[in-house]
Order: structure tokens, then C-alpha cells, then sequence
């Protein structure tokens, strides 16, 4: 299994993506500049976090117009994996990938610290290794998580069972505690919460990990390969 992590003009969580990655599941991953125009060689694509070109305009709004884009929207087409992780949770709903907009925080102040996150659906390619309504850590630091969606896309997100996971105390004012969402399909996964800073004990938690490794695993079954390490 290949991973792509993105790099925009501003994005800083490019790195922590990639050893989480590496030290994780060992699996090759490479940095990939926004330029690109062909991402075939990879099988899942991480959107890490950042302030891409500054985070002007609506956080993500420039980014979703960035060559490479266009190449993330062919391969969740292709039901390749991708996931978003804080600005590149905004990036994916900027660029239409998936339903929601992410506003300002409720109270216009910038967090930065560890939350709780119930995990609501186990069922989806990043995270058939938790256990359904299981409390984790994972920590957050944005400024412009508030996840908002209309009432119409709320509906459809609890019947299609796109809600990955909810925050057990709302950091910042998001609809129904949304702290992660999935497209229809379920290949394509947003959420404003960092697990690449949650995959070692000295880091304050592990439970990030578990993103990974079930990753790797979902693709491996897909692929009739070899058993998970």
C-alpha cells in the first residue's frame, strides 16, 4: 500500500502525517506537491493540516483550486482511500468531497488541546479497529472548527451513517458534536481532530494509531494480501 501526503504553500502537519505513516504501519509514503497532476501511484491520499496559502478567504477555499485537486477527486471517484485532517478536513468540503462547511469556533478563540471523541461508526475503512461508541483522545488545534451542515445534509448524514465520530464535550460549536464525516461511500473521511499526534505514549496518546492501522488493513482485505502486522 503507497501513501501521498499532500503539501500545500502553508501546510505544517506534512510531516507529522508522514511518521505517523512511516512509524506506524512502515508502509512508503511520499510527499506530494500541490502541483501535481497524478496521483495513480498511490492508494490513499492524506490531506494533512496547515494553514494552505495562509488560510485567506474561507479556510481551504484556495487550496480546493490547486492542481492536485483535481487528481483527489479522480481517485475518490475511484474509491481510492483519502482523509482530511484539520485544514484538509476544510480543504474536502471546500472542493465538494464532502457535505458541511466548517465555520468559525463559538467562541472566536483558537483551541489547542487534547478532546474525547466517540467513535459512531466503526464500520468505514479508517476505523474498523475501534470499537463502536468508544471513548478516545486525540487532540485538536484550529480556530475554524465548527462544523455546520443544513438540516437536509444533517438528516442524510445520520441515515447514511456518515458520522465517523462526535465530540464528547464540543470544543467548538459544531452541529450535533460532528467532530468527523465521511462521504456517501464512506472512502472519503474528514475530521478537525489530529490523529497523526496521537500514535505514540509520549505524545499523550496512542489512539490516533488505530486510524492507520485499520487503513492498512481495510485495503489489505480489499486487496486479498497478506495479514495485518
Amino acid at each position: 500500500m503507497k501513501f501521498a501526503v499532500l503539501v500545500f504553500p502553508g501546510s505544517n502537519c506534512d510531516i507529522d502525517c508522514y511518521k505517523a505513516v512511516e512509524d506506524t504501519i512502515g508502509e512508503p509514503v511520499d510527499y506530494v506537491w500541490h502541483t501535481a497532476t497524478d496521483l495513480s501511484a498511490y492508494d490513499c491520499i492524506l490531506v494533512p493540516g496547515g494553514f494552505s496559502y495562509g488560510d485567506y478567504l474561507r479556510c481551504g477555499a484556495i487550496a480546493r483550486f490547486a492542481p492536485v485537486m483535481a487528481e483527489v477527486a479522480k481517485a475518490a471517484e475511484q474509491g481510492k482511500y483519502i482523509l482530511g485532517i484539520c485544514n484538509g478536513f476544510q480543504i474536502l468540503t471546500e472542493a465538494g468531497l464532502l457535505p458541511g462547511t466548517l465555520r468559525r469556533n463559538s467562541s472566536l478563540k483558537f483551541r489547542c488541546h487534547d478532546t474525547v471523541l466517540r467513535v459512531e461508526n466503526n464500520d468505514n475503512p479508517f476505523t474498523t479497529q475501534y470499537q463502536k461508541g468508544e471513548e478516545i483522545h486525540i487532540p485538536i488545534a484550529h480556530g475554524e472548527g465548527n462544523y455546520y451542515c443544513d438540516e437536509e445534509t444533517h438528516a442524510q448524514l445520520k441515515a447514511n451513517n456518515q458520522i465517523i465520530f462526535r465530540y464528547v464535550d464540543n470544543p467548538n460549536g459544531s452541529v450535533d458534536d460532528i467532530a468527523g464525516v465521511s462521504n456517501e461511500r464512506g472512502n472519503v473521511v474528514g475530521m478537525m481532530p489530529h490523529p497523526e499526534r496521537a500514535v505514540d505514549s509520549l505524545l499523550g496518546s496512542e489512539d490516533g494509531k488505530r486510524m492507520f492501522t485499520s487503513i492498512l488493513k481495510a485495503w489489505r482485505d480489499r486487496h486479498e494480501s497478506a495479514s495485518v502486522r
